[in-house]
């Protein structure tokens, strides 16, 4: 396989696990679907990341992204 392809199937995968966020998240049922709302939405975080408050909502925006793929706990006294 040429390099191109090899490139090309790499960010085909990536774009295709960052759409999976966007649907695991929920933002496609939350918004109907609105693309314009979703890039909206992306392009505020894009700013908020570009000011001065930007590393402390990525430390923030992380730790909760972190948190939510780990896997859930069964509390052993529930069940």
């Amino acid at each position: 396989m040429r390099n191109w392809q090899v490139e090309r199937r790499r960010r085909t995968r990536k774009l295709i696990e960052l759409g999976g966020l966007v649907v695991k998240a929920g933002i496609v049922e939350l918004t109907n679907d609105d693309r314009a709302i979703i890039y909206g939405a992306l392009l505020w975080m894009a700013t908020k990341l570009k000011s001065e408050e930007g590393e402390r909502a990525r430390q923030l925006w992380a730790g909760k992204g972190e948190q939510a793929f780990k896997p859930k706990q069964i509390n052993e006294a529930e069940g």
